[in-house]
């Protein structure tokens, strides 16, 4: 399958794994990169030795290309980059911040550089700011979140009328079916979170696996907008701050609910009742913990015979 993300990363399959936190670990990277898609490891909850760690450890994992998500709102970001160019990594998704910030950097040290964004206009700064490519990622999706609340598919093709280098679609997308409808509508290919913290690789707790392939229709919420909005599952944490709301809280008072590695406690140590647990909408139709492998197989022999049954 060639496309222009192919083209860019030298992947067999124009399939991208987000760069979850908590859920990115190397196993993970390293198993997407061999089953012929890009591994991403996942920054954003790793310590800068914790990453070079990973960075190594994938490498010695899988011969194919792999790169590395950074938040750039996160601490330590300048000992991370320097991690990453001393590690020689050679491909970097960048979010949550301003992309003029280390593009510069980044594409000076031979780095490719892509940009997640949740709106055309700041697709276009990514695009000024000399990126590679561009995430455009709707509503629907897990973890961290535009406030636009703009949707997958509607997002896509109005970045597509827009933009000059390649688009990467995400929010919402787990099934070949998912991934051929957002190349139809202009991506060139497709970043996948939710359907990959639920495999075996995923560094995730087991419970909190379990919890997403329970997770239902209606079952998740984009909340905590006045801090950063992230999509999480209904569970005792969410009524918890659901209840503060009633009561209009301010930034502070929120802050304070969340408090610290409430993240970590859901995701990666699997407390289901205090624990933040984000995913995206689609773990409604994610029904059982797979092998990276499999999962990606199953993608593209459903989008191959979906695609041929239009022709």
């Amino acid at each position: 399958m060639k496309t222009r993300i192919t083209e860019l990363f030298k992947i067999q399959y124009p399939i991208i794994q987000g760069g979850m936190i908590w859920v990115s670990g190397y196993k993970l990277a390293a198993a997407v990169s061999n089953a012929g898609g890009l591994g991403l490891i996942g920054a954003g909850s790793m310590y800068p030795d914790v990453l070079r760690e990973h960075i190594q450890k994938c490498r010695k994992a899988t011969d194919k290309p792999f790169g590395v998500n950074v938040p750039m709102l996160y601490p330590n970001i300048e000992e991370i980059m320097k991690i990453i160019v001393e590690e020689g990594v050679k491909i970097v998704f960048t979010s949550a911040g301003n992309p003029k910030i280390w593009t510069s950097f980044l594409k000076g040290n031979g780095i490719i550089v892509v940009h997640v964004v949740s709106s055309v206009k700041f697709a276009l700064k990514a695009q000024e700011s000399g990126v590679d490519a561009v995430v455009a990622e709707g509503f629907e999706a897990g973890g961290h979140n535009g406030r636009e609340e703009t949707t997958t598919f509607t997002l896509i093709p109005m970045v597509k009328e827009q933009l000059a280098i390649p688009l990467i679609a995400a929010g919402g997308i787990a099934t070949g079916r998912g991934m051929l409808a957002a190349m139809v509508l202009g991506a060139d290919g497709v970043q996948i979170g939710s359907r990959f913290a639920a495999s075996c690789e995923s560094s995730a707790h087991q419970n909190f696996k379990a919890a997403i392939v329970k997770t239902k229709e209606g079952e998740t919420v984009l909340t905590l907008k006045e801090l950063a909005p992230v999509r999480l599952i209904k569970n005792q944490f969410y009524h918890q701050l659901n209840t503060l709301y009633q009561q209009c809280p301010t930034a502070e008072q929120l802050k304070e609910l969340l408090g610290r590695g409430r993240s970590k406690k859901g995701m990666f140590e699997g407390d289901l009742v205090e624990g933040e647990l984000e995913i995206g909408q689609i773990a409604g139709i994610i029904h059982e913990i797979k092998p990276v492998k499999e999962i990606i197989t199953n993608i593209i022999v459903e989008f191959n015979a979906v695609k041929k049954s239009f022709s």
